[in-house]
């Protein structure tokens, strides 16, 4: 019971409510499959009826989300389409699986509709009408979103006010097209960007950069987001290579794109846990933890990381500083590949040598 003062005397009003977690109680209400761990396995999460979206669907609460971010996944149905929605939090989209369009409303309150496929990256702009509709008659499309619903939820806590508000934040359309085009702009070593709200196929995407201190070959591009605070970034490992082992703040959403082979994951001192992966494998690191991801197959190993903080708008002095401070050797968060341990590379090359043999 808690206890109240009238001026003069205690007065008992009911029951104690504290710790209260508003994002998880509107989860556990929407009735759907909910996923977490340290991976996941995207392609082949079970999904069940969402009346909100007009789709089977399901969340997936990755151990290493962090405060402010979680997924969701939206099956729309053969020749099907979600539901016209808005919201209040950000969505950053990969389309898993499926071909089809999403038609959106300008603040002008005109339609454009652009086409996507298996591959695309979509960001839709802050609380803009949209809607999803699966090109095919045949089979689904399977859509994973990226959102900060949590942080949203946990400020407002009035779904009728985070869903159903009627206003257009025209500043988030400054920069956008969905003809599939961007910006580049020339940065730094890692920090390369790419301004955009449509990627039509990250898997084909030909503007990644060299960034050779996170390790021998690799590439990366920083995406920002239709003038939001979600980050995208897009890193491949050539065949046959790893990265430098790394540690960062926690959030970072790992969708592999291509490629095969596994990452590690480790505090200092304890012993790695291994995690495999292929297409659609998703996974990511707890707060300052140590991760190296490897690539043990003859396809490049691509995958791209969504989390909070953009380098336009990175929100946390945390994502400020990370943002700022270069990528180099010898960083105070990166090990070298001289200073790993050995055992990380033996294991590699075991891994390696068994591919070859069964190529």
């Amino acid at each position: 019971m808690t206890v109240a003062h009238d001026g003069h005397h205690p007065v008992r009003t009911g029951q104690l409510k504290w710790l209260l977690d508003p994002y998880q109680d509107w989860a556990e209400a929407e009735g759907l499959p909910i996923y977490g761990g340290l991976a996941v396995d995207l392609p082949e999460l079970e999904t069940a009826p969402w009346p909100r979206f007009d789709v089977d669907g399901a969340l997936v609460h990755i151990d290493a989300r962090g405060d402010f971010l979680s997924m969701y996944v939206m099956d729309i149905r053969p020749g099907g389409s979600t539901s016209p929605t808005r919201h209040l939090y950000e969505a950053v989209i990969y389309v898993l699986d499926g071909q089809g369009s999403t038609t959106i409303e300008t603040p002008s309150g005109e339609s454009r509709s652009f086409e996507w496929q298996r591959g695309s990256l979509i960001a839709i702009p802050l609380n803009s009408k949209h809607r999803h509709f699966n090109g095919s008659g045949q089979n689904r499309a399977r859509l994973i979103a990226v959102t900060n619903l949590p942080m949203v939820m946990k400020l407002y806590r009035t779904e009728d006010f985070i869903f159903n508000t009627d206003f257009s934040f025209e500043d988030r359309w400054e920069t956008h097209s969905f003809d599939g085009g961007g910006t580049f702009i020339e940065n730094r070593e890692h920090r390369h960007l790419w301004e955009t709200s449509f990627v039509p196929d990250l898997l084909a995407f030909q503007h990644l950069q060299q960034s050779p201190s996170r390790g021998t070959g690799s590439t990366n591009i920083v995406f920002t987001l239709a003038e939001g605070v979600l980050h995208g970034h897009c890193s491949e490992i050539p065949p046959y290579s790893f990265k430098k082992a790394h540690r960062h703040g926690d959030g970072f959403h790992i969708i592999q794109l291509s490629g095969k082979g596994y990452s590690l994951y480790w505090y200092e001192g304890d012993e790695p846990e291994r995690v495999d992966w292929q297409y659609g494998t998703l996974h990511t690191p707890p707060n300052e933890m140590f991760h190296q991801h490897f690539n043990t197959s003859t396809s490049p190993g691509r995958y791209v990381a969504i989390g909070f903080g953009s380098s336009k708008y990175p929100f946390t002095a945390e994502k400020m500083q990370a943002t700022q401070h270069a990528y180099r050797v010898k960083h105070p968060k990166q090990i070298e590949y001289e200073d790993q341990d050995p055992k990380i590379d033996e294991m590699f090359q075991l891994e390696v040598g068994a591919d070859k043999a069964q190529n």
